[in-house]
């Protein structure tokens, strides 16, 4: 192994060789608690230091590095105390997630650390998010994130090189080469020779290098970090190593050849650098010893403080308001009488423009969203009042795009993200309820987005533009769901979407956009996230709806003047207003419950349920529920009105007021 100090002193090459030998020390000790049964996993990066170590070191304290399961040397190498890593390790409550996450899965904000979900591929896109937070700001900064290489065979490493080539984002992706994804070999991960082929395809500049050379690892990172924050753009360095342990221990390493281990035996990271600092007369027997004593000394230091806190009290109330990030807002009402005749579409560009004023620090991003408008034209316009930073083009990458909201909301910035249609949202899927939905959760890091899902049928638009998909993310705590019928909601709910610091996903009918208008005030206002709203009054059943369902059911009333009913329009899915179904569940005694999803598994089905369990005594027949068939939504006009629930709903309300 070649080492070449270049200009650096011996400071700098002892600083690296305590910043590698240290993380080695705590996994041979962490080895030796899982056989006690004193820790549970262990994911080793013992032959990987050079990396995490080398490249930490070579930032600055405050820019970004998100890691994966192997780059224990991220964590100790910001000096993060040890009693609480070890902590984390434990599952107690002075970790960093408060026993709710395990190992590595956490991140610092203190330390400038963002950690992985298992998922892999998703924390590429929000080192992505960081990166543009700071070229909005005009920051000269750097974001590292690491990638092995079976984790960059998701689409997710594509999405986030991809748009971080277009957008000229200064991150450095750090790919940990070493052969095997768990027990995988590469030639059966890709067809490629390495990782620095991809680079020229993307647009982007690659390195290579010797990963188990910390001095090569800390000298090359140092160069590439101090070039992108004078010329913003991406970096790709492929780091070639070898982990000499299992995938996570449990695992074993009987699928690796026994000569890769006699070959990389050789290059030990740390033994080699102490052998060259030995030979240099930087470190002496003496030294030598001493700062592994020290070292040592510090470790069992911290773990006798980390085994020293009980396990965790469990706390039902804590457990669920931890899931939000608290935010009460103040609601703000119109100062002017001023009002204009919207229709829907245009109460929520309004509620847009209006938002994008309000907050600085607002960025909106989508597919076509900029000169073209979106394809519903409710951001036409904006880019010449805002500008391109802030009503962004993106590629057709939904998921990089939602990653990118949640690394922005690590940087204090808000975001909304259009999907062209709801249905796309598949495509962001894990981001959306494994990274948005679960981040404050587990470690506190709020995902200040919302995600606007222009919905439903009706339209002849086939099984892929009009699905009604809000039941998917209403069994997702951690989201808030919004669901306006009128243009007066509309801007309302979507201003305090925007408001409110937690992820929100804002349904709007696609239908509803040019066919329903009303007089909505000029001025900046918002409503209430989870109040229900009574659209008419009566007393002989209550109809609970929301979206399309508040029309049908209005519509269906005025040919129906003999009957006397409750239309609940719920506004808010996610939470949904209890107090407001209870009480006129409690006045009616004849419930329905209307919506445009698919039946089964429905939102009504957990209203029916809930009604069931906490207002039987009220009810004077069953909780009805009137929805879609549970098929694909069809294309042929015909097909989709006998698909809908508006032709089942008079039949269904009928047979409620018998009882």
């Amino acid at each position: 192994m070649n080492f070449n100090r270049k200009q650096y002193t011996e400071d700098d090459l002892l600083a690296l060789y305590r910043g590698i030998l240290l993380p080695r020390l705590i996994e041979e000790r962490m080895l030796i608690l899982l056989r006690q049964g004193r820790i549970t996993k262990w994911f080793s990066g013992i032959g990987q230091e050079a990396i995490s170590v080398g490249a930490t070191l070579a930032l600055n304290p405050d820019e970004y590095i998100l890691p994966l399961h192997r780059n224990l040397g991220v964590f100790t190498g910001r000096n993060i105390p040890l009693d609480r890593l070890f902590a984390q390790f434990q599952g107690k409550t002075t970790g960093f997630t408060k026993g709710r996450d395990r190992s590595f899965h956490f991140g610092s904000k203190e330390h400038h650390i963002v950690g992985m979900i298992s998922h892999l591929g998703p924390q590429l896109a929000v080192a992505d998010g960081i990166a543009l937070a700071d070229l909005l700001d005009r920051k000269q900064k750097a974001t590292l994130v690491f990638s092995g290489d079976g984790g960059a065979s998701e689409g997710d490493f594509h999405e986030a090189l991809n748009v971080a080539a277009v957008w000229g984002l200064p991150v450095i992706f750090m790919i940990e080469n070493n052969g095997y994804g768990l027990s995988t070999p590469n030639s059966e991960q890709f067809k490629f020779a390495s990782f620095i082929d991809k680079g020229p395809a993307y647009g982007i500049d690659t390195l290579q290098i010797d990963g188990n050379n910390v001095l090569e690892v800390y000298d090359t990172v140092r160069q590439a970090a101090a070039s992108i924050r004078q010329n913003p753009r991406p970096i790709l360095i492929e780091a070639m190593t070898f982990r000499m342990r299992g995938h996570e221990e449990a695992s074993g390493t009987k699928y690796v050849p026994q000569e890769l281990f006699e070959k990389w035996v050789k290059k030990d990271p740390v033994e080699n650098f102490e052998k060259y600092l030995l030979d240099e007369m930087v470190l002496t027997s003496r030294s030598q010893v001493a700062i592994r004593e020290e070292l040592k000394s510090l470790i069992e230091e911290g773990l006798d403080k980390a085994f020293a806190v009980p396990m965790p009290e469990p706390n039902v109330a804590e457990e669920l308001a931890d899931m939000y990030r608290p935010f009460a807002p103040a609601l703000i009402t119109p100062t002017s009488p001023n009002t204009t005749e919207k229709r829907f579409v245009d109460a929520i560009s309004d509620g847009l423009r209006q938002s994008l004023e309000h907050y600085p620090e607002l960025v909106i991003m989508g597919q076509d969203i900029a000169e073209y408008g979106g394809v519903f034209k409710v951001t036409e316009g904006f880019v010449e009042q805002f500008g391109k930073q802030r009503i962004r083009n993106t590629p057709l990458c939904e998921s990089a795009i939602v990653g990118i909201g949640l690394g922005m909301s690590v940087k204090e910035k808000k975001s909304v993200i259009e999907m062209q249609f709801a249905d796309f949202v598949t495509s962001a899927f894990n981001q959306v309820v494994n990274n948005l939905a679960k981040s404050h959760y587990r470690w506190g890091q709020n995902a200040d987005v919302v995600i606007r899902m222009p919905t439903g049928a009706g339209t002849a638009a086939g099984p892929f533009h009009s699905q009604s998909n809000e039941a998917w993310f209403f069994h997702t705590p951690g989201l808030k769901i919004v669901y306006p019928s009128s243009p007066y909601d509309a801007k309302g709910l979507l201003n305090a979407a925007i408001a409110d610091p937690n992820p929100v996903l804002y349904f709007e009918h696609k239908l509803l956009y040019r066919s329903v208008a009303s007089q909505i005030p000029d001025e900046y206002y918002t409503l209430e996230i989870g109040k229900a709203k009574l659209v008419t009054e009566g007393d002989d059943i209550s109809i609970i709806t929301y979206g399309m369902g508040v029309h049908w059911a209005t519509r269906l009333l005025q040919t129906m003047p003999e009957v006397s009913a409750d239309i609940l329009d719920l506004r808010t899915l996610l939470p949904w207003d209890q107090e407001a179904v209870a009480q006129t569940v409690k006045k009616t005694g004849r419930v329905l419950i209307l919506h445009e999803d698919t039946l089964t598994g429905g939102i009504g089905a957990e209203i029916s349920a809930w009604i069931s369990e906490n207002c039987f005594n009220y009810l004077d027949g069953p909780v009805i529920r009137v929805a879609s068939l549970d098929t694909a939504v069809p294309f042929s006009p015909p097909l989709e009105q006998q698909f809908l629930p508006v032709q089942r709903l008079q039949e269904k309300v009928a047979q409620l007021l018998k009882y």
